[in-house]
């Protein structure tokens, strides 16, 4: 009754996650979240009252332009430039997206054909594979190994593979690991990609949210990256805006054309009130990123010295707001989390084959709910040693 290729398709990690959290709720169990990285502090007052502005003005209750109000590519493109130092072209190399995750999910059907390979990171964000088999690509994982800084080896992906693959899914920061690449890292992935015809897609969605003085590249900062890539990136993580669902993909001008006429197809873009409340969040004060960054930076000290507390060995992040921790076996580790300590993580191998051996932490919670978690691993005997 229903299309052959759901049965390909895995279940939604975080869809799965809820159904847990839902039936433990149920059964009367105080749960600390630190599964989802959803962040629970408020979009800041000024981008709210932007869009109530807008809301109430009947010029933005009609159907938005397919590929973003001019104002807000604008607006993205004078954010790339004060960012990154990267100069676009508003109408030709900027697209709105509803948020990055749906870029992510309709890139592969401009450029993937039937039978060709898409490289992604393994592990990674579930989206990069899956958007790759709705457009009946094959999916080559590439792993992050913590010996290579979680970065991937291109020398070893076999050579037939590479023969055959038409696109590339990386991102850094880092989803789910956390880890961080350098410039250099970007500078072998362009010349990779030109010497093999690939195109690269770089998920930057966590580039704003770092620690200790840190400050994230983008991908297209790399030289000779706008002819080979597109970057997506989002205003969710960076502003506290998941629920609204606005975004943007920016480089290669084809490149952008091309996934522009698979979104003019699918959707009918994103409501003009969000827009413009985007772009009050990237041409305003920035205060409220570096409070939040503040925020995050605090409780990820707080969760990583509880940990070590314990016995766990657990790298410090430089960016992102998770905590990627190394166990014996991922799920039977979450499995005693939420049912011994009604601590919900999440398991390595939701991200891939790759993250087996790992857990995720999001630090999107208080520091005294982080606190009261180790209090609980400490109480079930729940340690690293």
């Amino acid at each position: 009754m229903y299309a052959k290729r759901l049965d390909n398709l895995p279940p939604y990690l975080f869809a799965q996650i809820d159904a847990i959290k839902a039936q433990k709720r149920a059964e009367g169990v105080d749960l600390i979240d630190l599964g989802v990285g959803d962040p629970d502090l408020a979009t800041p007052a000024h981008i709210v009252d932007a869009l109530c502005e807008a809301a109430r003005d009947p010029a933005t209750h009609h159907y938005p332009d397919y590929l973003g109000m001019i104002e807000y590519r604008k607006a993205v493109a004078a954010w790339y430039k004060n960012r990154f130092g990267i100069t676009l072209d508003p109408a030709k190399e900027v697209l709105a997206l509803i948020g990055s995750k749906e870029g992510i999910a309709h890139i592969p059907e401009a450029f993937v054909n039937p039978g060709d390979y898409v490289l992604a990171s393994d592990p990674g964000y579930p989206v990069y594979k899956t958007s790759t088999l709705f457009a009946e690509g094959k999916c080559y994982n590439m792993p992050l190994l913590e010996e290579n800084d979680f970065l991937p080896d291109y020398d070893a992906i076999p050579k037939n593979i590479v023969a055959g693959a038409k696109l590339m899914f990386i991102g850094y920061p880092n989803n789910p690991t956390g880890a961080v690449a350098p410039m250099k890292f970007f500078n072998e992935t362009v010349e990779f990609a030109k010497n093999n015809d690939i195109i690269v897609v770089h998920d930057n969605a966590y580039s704003e949210i770092s620690y200790d003085g840190y400050k994230a590249p983008s991908f297209l900062q790399a030289s000779g990256a706008m002819d080979v890539g597109i970057e997506t990136h989002s205003l969710s993580k960076t502003y506290n805006m998941t629920g609204w669902r606005i975004g943007m993909a920016v480089g290669n001008a084809d490149l952008i054309g091309a996934f522009g006429r698979v979104k003019t197809n699918i959707d009918s873009g994103a409501f003009d009130a969000v827009q413009r409340a985007a772009i009050v969040a990237l041409t305003g004060s920035q205060d409220c990123v570096a409070h939040a960054c503040a925020i995050y930076q605090e409780r990820r000290d707080a969760l990583v010295a509880g940990l070590q507390s314990l016995g766990f060995t657990v790298h410090v992040p430089k960016a992102t707001f998770y905590v990627w921790m190394k166990v014996n076996n991922s799920v039977e580790f979450t499995q005693r989390m939420i049912n011994e300590a009604g601590i919900v993580v999440t398991p390595g191998t939701g991200f891939g084959p790759n993250g087996e051996g790992y857990v995720r932490f999001a630090i999107t919670r208080p520091v005294e709910r982080i606190s009261e978690a180790i209090a609980r691993m400490k109480e079930h005997n729940i340690t690293g040693n």
